[in-house]
């Protein structure tokens, strides 16, 4: 059962700091949430940017190895976000998730700054569990803050999304340079320290500039249904369905001997198809189909782009030439250039499609994902000409790896924050959290699936060219097919004018 307010009888007035206008435009609201999800993506990114580095330079692991395990984290860092998105949707809100993962994650990155394999391990898992309830929140959160219809949600996820980056630009400056010169440990622990200034700045400013958002529905001061504008009445959300989907799901993952985490894999997606799909009806089951839809060619995007923390960062530590002048600086600074990249270009791409947008015409959300496809792609084209000097035994100029980045951080823009943006527009409001759990579950199975792809550069060492071959291939075949399929996708949403 889950109740939200019912705007015809309430009293309650929408808080007039959610309408305010004093960031670029936008509530104040969104600038704590910048402020917040930066420091945890800082603390994430200083992690990730270390992950591979330090199983093969300091524990000796094999490349394989090491891209299955980051793959293997990695997916369950945007697995977890799914049963976080759920127990917010139904029992603790949004508010009080991003407490408790915050709280969890800065645990988890102390416990791997011991450098002791128990507590490698324990960091991790609390990473991921913290991750879990964090993740979905933060961005559900963003979306409430706006009304239905608010031709700002868009660029203001954009701007969240220059949040994210910042922190991720930093992170392996600080992290990297401190986990590769001055020790792992240290790297780790700044990483924590990041994570820790993330929850100050939310408990501080929550209750001032979040009135209202992120309580649960049965919470008389939630604002998030006023925002929304929207009159319901008590839901019955039937389990049977979600639980005959989870066993659906299973069942596949086995017949596919996926393991135990391609039926975690399975018993999460079926659970989540059949909650929302039965659980909704007429034009909000049309929508849910097409965030489906979506979610699946999401996997092709993510799946080539995460190759930025395995097989790029090796590529980068082994075949590419680090020095500037007498200064060689750590290898992990290359995944600071896609976030400084996103810095530097999100306002154009914000101002791009809000201009667009007044003026009438401009491409549709999912049309605005097909580029992001067709970019990533001519990324790796740049990757296999690398690939081709690298395996003729030549250490590459930097430039390609920043001309490859460049290129993917122009799909990112056209797919990652406006696909947040359409998941909150889309999604049915009980469904709001589980569905952006959806969105991260894709990202989960893409990072599953680049960890192990990733793990082939150790057998194809000699054959880089033809590696990054397979991801301007996968790319460029998604965009084609999801470019045939957008008229669907628009009917399927019409609705909503997504």
């Amino acid at each position: 059962m889950s109740s939200v307010i019912d705007v015809a009888t309430t009293t309650l007035d929408r808080p007039p700091v959610l309408d305010d206008t004093a960031l670029l435009g936008h509530p104040r609201g969104l600038g704590l949430l910048f402020m917040v999800e930066m420091w945890e993506r800082f603390s994430y990114y200083g992690m990730r940017a270390l992950l591979v580095l330090y199983l093969v330079n300091y524990l000796h692991w094999g490349v394989a190895g090491a891209s299955k395990l980051y793959g293997t984290y990695t997916a369950l860092v945007y697995l977890t976000p799914l049963i976080g998105g759920y127990l917010a949707d139904r029992f603790i809100g949004t508010r009080r998730s991003l407490v408790i993962g915050g709280i969890i994650i800065a645990c988890g990155h102390f416990a791997l700054a011991f450098e002791s394999m128990p507590t490698f391990y324990l960091g991790l898992a609390l990473i991921i569990i913290g991750t879990g309830f964090f993740k979905p929140n933060v961005s559900t959160m963003v979306g409430q803050i706006y009304r239905d219809n608010d031709d700002r949600r868009d660029s203001g996820f954009t701007i969240f999304y220059m949040g994210i980056n910042l922190g991720a630009a930093l992170a392996p400056i600080v992290c990297g340079y401190l986990g590769q010169n001055v020790g792992w440990r240290y790297g780790f622990a700044a990483a924590g320290v990041g994570m820790v200034l993330g929850l100050i700045t939310y408990l501080w400013g929550v209750n001032k500039y979040l009135p209202g958002i992120g309580l649960t529905r049965k919470d008389p001061n939630n604002a998030a249904a006023v925002a929304a504008e929207l009159i319901t009445t008590e839901h019955h959300i039937p389990m049977m369905p979600g639980i005959i989907g989870a066993a659906i799901g299973a069942l596949i993952a086995f017949l596919a001997n996926g393991g135990w985490l391609g039926a975690f894999f399975g018993i999460m997606s079926g659970a989540t198809f059949g909650f929302t799909f039965f659980g909704t009806k007429g034009e909000e089951r049309k929508r849910v189909i097409a965030l489906f839809l979506v979610f699946f060619f999401v996997i092709f995007f993510w799946m080539a782009y995460e190759q930025a923390g395995s097989s790029m960062t090796i590529f980068a530590d082994q075949h590419t030439r680090l020095q500037f002048g007498s200064f060689t600086f750590p290898s992990s600074w290359f995944q600071a250039i896609n976030p400084i990249f996103i810095l530097a270009l999100a306002p154009v791409f914000a101002g791009v499609w809000t201009g667009l947008t007044r003026k009438g015409g401009g491409p549709s959300t999912t049309l605005k994902m097909v580029l992001g496809l067709v970019f990533l792609s001519l990324g790796f084209v740049l990757m296999v000409f690398a690939g081709g000097f690298a395996d003729h035994g030549l250490k590459v100029s930097p430039l390609w790896l920043t001309g490859a980045y460049l290129l993917h951080t122009c799909g990112e823009l056209c797919l990652s924050p406006v696909g947040l943006s359409y998941v909150t527009k889309v999604a049915p409001f009980r469904f709001a959290s589980l569905l952006m759990g959806g969105w991260f579950l894709a990202n989960a199975a893409a990072n599953w699936l680049a960890g192990n792809l990733a793990a082939l550069t150790e057998k194809m060492a000699n054959h880089q060219q033809q590696f990054f071959e397979i991801f301007v291939v996968t790319s460029l075949g998604a965009a084609i097919a999801m470019f045939l399929i957008v008229p669907l996708l628009k009917r399927l949403t019409k609705s909503v004018n997504a």
